[in-house]
């Protein structure tokens, strides 16, 4: 990507926030850990530094390598990084003598490009227990706080600023203003990522990569490999093989649908039904990650199997995007890993295909968006994320035939419900989950003890982050009876009213 932005990630849970705030400016950015930084810093016009849960006074205090970056190209330090340089270039970081969490008002002591058309009075948002006492050398007061003297400054004959606040998050007003007026005013990025510009781009970087060579492509009917699919069919044509795999663990009559849908899309695109196979794989299997990884390498296999049957293939298509990536890496501190992706971090050695994502540095609603300015059914872009990892990680403990079929049932009557209600577009994602556990119910005059499921169903953006939905009562109620009634094996319903964070949206 021209005009890139770098994030250094010190481990802040507002660390994918810059980015999504940034990416709003249509403007590129990745995020890399602290510590891996890149060879060549030419392709980036700006870096920013995160925040972090660590104090720069501690031992465990996180160092980056900023010797190319400070005084040679534009920076901005956020909360940690603002105390980093001051803490190491000259100045004094020390505990606060007050709480500083939460919001505060800017009190602008120097007039500056990085809050040109930002009021006086800026509400801004502070997440800090050490406060910056003394300025580092050279640095250069720009604003202020009730509680907080040192809030932003500068780098005297350098384009380094340093906030203490967080611009990224919602409660700063004029966050995104500020972010746009270091980049484009201070750094001079060119605001030119969007859509038609990432698929020109993207399918240029494909036809030099891949050249005559062909492309294996899981498709799942969702989004996200669907547009990776478009993307490389638009690039190679002919060349790219797309497979629709039969995990045994889709949504009731899946295999069919998704097959139908595509036809008419030009895809060459091939059904195999594995579900035995990957069934089999997971049997006596009940911890999450275990899950994956069986999945994981099934679905290795399965592809292995399948890419032999195409001649001459030498590619495998992927539609990972970057929350699955974020979430799959972990350094010392930053980006813990949650969950492990069962298209994340390679092939086996005896593999021989070499990896394609096209979507790899996209969150979901950049690519629905990319989807649109394609041309691709907007229903089919407006389909709910599933995981790949299917109904498994939906499923609380082991992995059953009968377990599957069931919860298939549930999940039809609550996904067909959502649409008949006129909600499915109102919610970002939605499905059941069969809890491991009975419980006591009654049906006509006798007693039952049978099978608890959970609905859930969250309004997100890009999955980082995601709220429960208020469904209606009148709504739940109807479907918690037709589930009950048309279910058999399931006497009892409730709604998971979690968030992420803490909860995940999926519960394994």
């Amino acid at each position: 990507m021209q005009h890139n932005v770098l994030i250094l990630d010190f481990g802040s849970q507002y660390t994918q926030l810059i980015a999504r705030r940034v990416r709003e400016l249509n403007i590129f950015c990745e995020i890399l850990p602290f510590n891996d930084l890149p060879s060549d810093l030419t392709e980036y016009k700006a870096v920013i530094l995160s925040g972090s849960p660590y104090s720069v006074r501690s031992e465990e205090a996180l160092h980056p390598d900023l010797g190319a970056i400070k005084g040679k190209m534009p920076l901005l330090a956020v909360c940690y990084g603002a105390q980093y340089l001051a803490h190491f270039f000259g100045g004094e970081v020390a505990p606060s003598d007050t709480r500083e969490y939460g919001r505060a008002n800017l009190n602008m002591v120097q007039k500056d490009p990085l809050f040109e058309s930002i009021p006086e009075n800026s509400q801004v948002w502070m997440s800090h227990s050490d406060t910056i006492k003394v300025l580092p050398t050279n640095g250069v007061l720009l604003a202020s706080t009730k509680d907080v003297k040192n809030a932003a400054y500068k780098i005297d004959g350098e384009l380094t600023y340093a906030i203490q606040f967080h611009p990224e998050v919602y409660h700063s007003t004029d966050g995104a203003q500020l972010l746009k007026n270091f980049l484009v005013t201070i750094a001079g990025v060119e605001q030119s990522f969007t859509p038609s510009a990432f698929v020109e781009e993207t399918i240029a970087d494909l036809k030099s990569k891949i050249g005559n060579e062909k492309v294996v492509l899981g498709l799942s009917g969702g989004v996200d490999s669907t547009v990776a699919a478009v993307l490389l069919h638009r690039a190679i044509g002919t060349q790219l093989h797309c497979i629709f795999v039969n995990n045994g663990l889709l949504r009731k009559n899946e295999f069919q649908n998704v097959l139908k849908q595509y036809e008419g899309m030009g895809l060459n695109v091939k059904g195999v039904d594995a579900s035995d196979r990957f069934l089999d794989a997971l049997k006596g299997i009940d911890d999450p990650e275990q899950k994956r990884k069986a999945i994981g390498h099934s679905f290795i296999e399965v592809f292995d199997d399948e890419s032999k049957l195409i001649t001459d293939a030498t590619w495998l298509g992927q539609g990972t995007i970057y929350p699955d990536v974020i979430e799959s890496i972990s350094v010392k501190g930053p980006s813990a890993t949650i969950k492990s992706h069962h298209n994340v971090g390679g092939l086996p050695e005896y593999m021989k295909l070499k990896i394609v994502e096209p979507l790899r540095m996209l969150f979901k609603d950049e690519v629905r968006r990319v989807g649109a300015s394609m041309g691709i059914d907007p229903e089919l872009l407006g389909r709910h994320p599933f995981p790949g990892p299917g109904l498994s990680i939906r499923i609380l403990g082991d992995i059953t035939k009968e377990k599957v079929t069931l919860l298939q049932e549930v999940d039809a009557v609550f996904i067909d419900g959502l649409k008949e209600f006129g909600l499915y577009d109102k919610v970002w994602q939605a499905g059941a989950i069969l809890l491991p556990i009975n419980s006591v119910g009654v049906m006509g005059d006798e007693r039952t003890y049978e099978k608890v499921v959970a609905l859930r169903a969250v309004a997100s953006t890009d999955g980082m982050t995601a709220d429960w939905v208020h469904l209606p009562y009148e709504f739940l109620m109807e479907i918690s009876n037709r589930i009950i009634n048309r279910v058999k094996g399931v006497n009892r319903v409730v709604y998971d009213i979690s968030s992420k964070p803490p909860a995940t949206i999926e519960w394994e």
